[in-house]
């Protein structure tokens, strides 16, 4: 049987052999267990001590991180993967009753449908912003020294505090590829990737990350305090990247004449944004919001629906990574604490920090805002690690060197260290416990507890 296997993948075409072998060996997963446990459903199968639906969702992140350019597929594939096991082997499963809830015990239809809601909205939000032209007008207030180089950084750390970070970071890259003529450091190029996702980790509408948290309960209150982690980082690898910047080529700064800002369509990104605060504090559905002043902003300006022709292909893969989360077994995982989460900012390098941030959010009894810096900001350390750093490279091919990247945004990890342990030494670990959540009515047999770990 091993021989045959063996001759039937060297027969396979060479494009099966380089996408599909990922999806085929999950789908072997799925039939390893019997074979090893005998199929019964009341046993829970573990390979080396570990549960088979971790090593599925493993799988899975290790074929986003090398395949890049089939992400949903492989993202569905897994899905399907840990779908079918479930079915299989744990007893009482139902996916539908995983989506929609059954009993008293609620499902994860609202979060999902106001994730999606949010992506593609926020890929319009981002689209108005600019088309309005205010950020073509940015460079002519970068000064003519490092200092340049610095304040752009911190022009795409506040973008992305309100904008989607692959928006901010996209923008940055082009102010810069202008500034400094086409000769852009990889070092600057990590240090854009960082600004954008640091900016977007202390606000519920400037990452995916903390949007997820706030759908799922979290107030943005708990959130905010991640400033301090992030404004410490963006200090040490601001300032690292921008003389990095001037000593290879200096900022050439020249002024942007004959631009019209189109203030209709900043009033259409205000308007996008009040509403998703408006019906996430008055209906615990922040997307109606953002689609309300989508449609408003349609009567008197054009809306740029094109842009969900990209966006879409992202919101299903995103939204299968988190499915897939939300289907591990979360009594398994490492008990909340400071530790835990400081080294889910080194796993966030490598593996897409929206399946952590759900498996976080399911466990619950974490520090939201110090996991909201962890896993938004240490996706920074790797360019495939964040959604920043994979649009970036799109535009800067030589970042996809992992052995270059980690050798010129040294920095970044660095001020990683330093953020976190600034926010811990000056406020502490603080478990959040009050989500909306924890004021649900609890399945039969489950007592919740809000004491702090």
């Amino acid at each position: 049987m091993y021989f045959n296997t063996l001759s039937i993948l060297r027969n396979l075409p060479a494009r099966f052999r380089r996408l599909e072998m990922i999806p085929l060996c999950m789908a072997l997963m799925v039939v390893m267990p019997p074979c090893a446990f005998g199929a019964e459903v009341h046993v829970q199968p573990l390979l080396a001590g570990i549960r088979i639906e971790f090593i599925l969702f493993a799988l899975t992140l290790l074929g986003v991180a090398f395949f890049h350019r089939h992400t949903m597929p492989v993202a569905l594939a897994g899905l399907i993967c840990i779908i079918a096991f479930k079915h299989l082997f744990i007893n009482g499963f139902s996916l539908a009753g995983h989506i929609f809830g059954h009993g008293e015990a609620d499902g994860e239809w609202k979060i999902l449908l106001n994730l999606i809601g949010l992506l593609l909205g926020f890929a319009i939000l981002s689209k108005h912003f600019e088309e309005s032209k205010l950020p073509d007008l940015l460079p002519n207030f970068l000064p003519d020294d490092w200092k340049g180089g610095l304040v752009l950084l911190c022009l795409i750390f506040v973008l992305s505090s309100f904008l989607d970070n692959i928006a901010a970071a996209m923008i940055g890259g082009t102010i810069a590829w202008v500034v400094f003529k086409g000769k852009v450091h990889t070092g600057f190029l990590v240090a854009i990737i960082a600004a954008s996702n640091a900016g977007g980790a202390f606000s519920v509408i400037g990452d995916t990350t903390t949007t997820l948290m706030w759908i799922d309960g979290v107030s943005p209150f708990a959130v905010d305090h991640a400033f301090i982690a992030c404004i410490t980082a963006l200090a040490v690898f601001g300032i690292a990247g921008a003389i990095r910047q001037d000593g290879y080529h200096p900022i050439a700064r020249s002024a942007v004449n004959g631009i019209t800002v189109d203030h209709g369509r900043l009033f259409i990104v205000f308007l996008i944004l009040a509403g998703a605060i408006a019906t996430n504090y008055l209906l615990d559905f922040p997307a109606a919001g953002v689609w309300v002043g989508i449609l408003i902003g349609a009567i008197f300006r054009d809306t740029p629906w094109d842009e969900l022709r990209y966006a879409w292909k992202g919101a299903v893969f995103l939204t299968a990574l988190v499915i897939c989360a939300s289907l591990m077994p979360v009594e398994d995982l490492p008990a909340a604490s400071w530790k835990t989460t400081f080294w889910l900012g080194f796993v966030s390098a490598a593996f897409d920090n929206i399946p952590l941030t759900k498996l976080c959010l399911d466990q619950g009894g974490y520090d939201w805002g110090m996991l909201a810096y962890t896993v938004g900001f240490g996706g920074s350390m790797i360019w495939f690690g964040s959604s920043a750093g994979v649009a970036l490279s799109n535009q800067y091919p030589q970042i996809r060197s992992i052995t270059n990247y980690i050798r010129s945004g040294w920095h970044v990890v660095l001020a990683y260290v330093i953020g976190f342990f600034a926010l811990f030494l000056i406020l502490g670990w603080q478990p959040t416990p009050d989500r909306a959540d924890l004021q649900r009515p609890a399945p039969p047999g489950v007592t919740v507890s809000t004491n702090n770990p």
